[in-house]
């Protein structure tokens, strides 16, 4: 019998409400959530990485619109994509961007990232010297 490594980026368990979120526990213990909204704002498609690049060097950039729609934005499906991503369909009509678990690791919104730069006015602090 063929035993299945699992990495920390392996999910345990996906729970996906449609009109709220994912919520993902991991292979390590720990759990993401994922608003719908955000995983539509973060999907990981060719359109979007290029979009969300454009308004980095542009915060004017003007979005594209999209079909009009009365209701909130949801997921309308979900599907696993062999043992590494899940691809959503958003009920806007977006279902190009592949999920791999690695990414949703990368975009998870409460992982702790190291700071580029310290905010304006932040005290600097330096180790001490080894002696």
């Amino acid at each position: 019998m063929a035993s299945i490594a699992f990495s920390v980026d392996t999910p345990k368990h996906l729970d996906l409400k449609k009109d709220r979120g994912l919520t993902i526990e991991w292979a390590d213990g720990t759990s993401s959530y994922y608003s719908i909204a955000y995983l539509r704002k973060m999907s990981p498609s060719a359109d979007m990485r290029n979009l969300r690049e454009e308004m980095k060097k542009n915060p004017l950039t003007v979005l594209p619109s999209g079909p009009s729609r009365a209701s909130a934005l949801a997921a309308e499906s979900a599907e696993l994509v062999g043992n590494y991503a899940i691809k959503i369909v958003f009920n806007d009509g977006h279902a190009t961007g592949l999920y791999s678990w690695t990414y949703l690791r990368e975009i998870d919104p409460n992982r702790e990232r190291e700071p580029t730069n310290p905010p304006r006015g932040a005290p600097v602090t330096r180790d001490p010297p080894a002696s």
